[in-house]
Formats: C-alpha cells, sequence, structure tokens
C-alpha cells in the first residue's frame, strides 16, 4: 500500500511541475516599466489577457497565404486570427507569442507581430 502512495505522489508531483506557468523570479528587473506595463495591458482581441511579461516569447515569424506562422519548440505553428493583435504597438521591436500547453497539444492565445501598431 505505501508503494502505491508513493507512486501515485509521484505522479501528482510531475503532473503539478509540468503543468506550472512561467514567473517572474527577478529575471525582469532589468526591463524598462513602460515595457512591463505593455506586457501587463496587451489583451487578445477576444478580451482574455494575454498574461505578463514571463509569458510571452520573442519569435520570429512567417507570413504565408496571409496567415501568420511563428516556430514554437522546434516546429512552426500557424497562428490562430483571433490571437492576432495589431492595435497595440509594440515596444520591443520582435514579434512576441503567448502559448500554453493544453492537453497534450499547444494553444497560442497571443501574437503580436514586430510591426503592431
Amino acid at each position: 500500500m505505501r508503494g502505491l502512495r508513493l507512486i501515485t505522489l509521484s505522479v501528482a508531483l510531475a503532473a503539478l511541475g509540468t503543468a506550472a506557468h512561467a514567473v517572474d523570479r527577478g529575471q525582469f528587473d532589468d526591463v524598462p516599466d513602460d515595457i512591463k506595463a505593455w506586457f501587463k495591458a496587451v489583451i487578445s482581441p477576444s478580451g482574455v489577457p494575454c498574461c505578463d511579461i514571463s509569458d510571452g516569447h520573442r519569435t520570429d515569424y512567417e507570413t504565408r497565404d496571409g496567415a501568420y506562422w511563428v516556430p514554437i519548440e522546434g516546429a512552426w505553428m500557424q497562428v490562430p486570427p483571433h490571437a492576432v493583435i495589431r492595435d497595440r504597438g509594440n515596444p520591443v521591436g520582435e514579434a512576441v507569442v503567448w502559448y500554453v500547453h493544453h492537453r497534450g497539444g499547444i494553444v497560442i492565445s497571443c501574437f503580436v507581430p514586430a510591426d503592431a501598431v
């Protein structure tokens, strides 16, 4: 019985570790306040906050047949139209993508191209 409890506890801890979100552990202390504020204020066209600076990933991107594509974890993924944000500006000068792992896949929640105005 004790072995079963240990296995259950190990599986639960592993699941919690993979579900953890990015956090600011001081690695963004040198980022100017206006950039931090921008990351906190970016909202998707559907009204969902994109999260924070620790959740956004600077990225390369391509445009293919009118759609944006970004590399995530070694694979190119199409950005869904509902995730594209073009009206919030982009003070970092590079494209930024916000995504999460969900049910074995990757879900892109927000994308700001480098030339957003």
